[in-house]
């Protein structure tokens, strides 16, 4: 995380080193990475990556219903489709992550195919 202020507190250091170990186009839920680390929540991560997230991938730590971040959509989705994050969409036409895909499980730098998701 170059650049990040020593002031910066530890478990949001955390939460920040595993939003860019994620590969691109893969993601984890809030939850997830909670549970990664084995401490806080979804909501806590949620708060670190609205205080602290634009200096890491924040696209690839989302909710767990697949909805692009709102008030970020259109951000997320570049990234999304430049990275090759499976997508779907809505019987709407909206696009949501396609979560089965998209998710990744914290194991090496990808484990690729469905078998990565939780």
């Amino acid at each position: 995380m170059g650049g990040m202020s020593a002031e910066l507190p530890a478990y949001a250091e955390r939460v920040l080193e595993v939003a860019e170990r994620i590969p691109p186009g893969r993601v984890m839920t809030y939850g997830d990475v909670a549970e990664w680390l084995g401490e806080g929540g979804p909501r806590q991560v949620g708060r670190v990556m609205a205080l602290y997230g634009g200096a890491v991938p924040w696209w690839r730590v989302v909710r767990a219903d697949g909805v692009p971040l709102p008030g970020h959509e259109r951000r997320a989705l570049e990234h999304y489709r430049t990275e090759g994050t499976p997508l779907r969409e809505t019987p709407s036409g909206e696009p949501r992550l396609a979560m089965r895909r998209a998710r990744w499980d914290g194991g090496g730098e990808d484990a690729g195919g469905d078998e990565a998701h939780i």
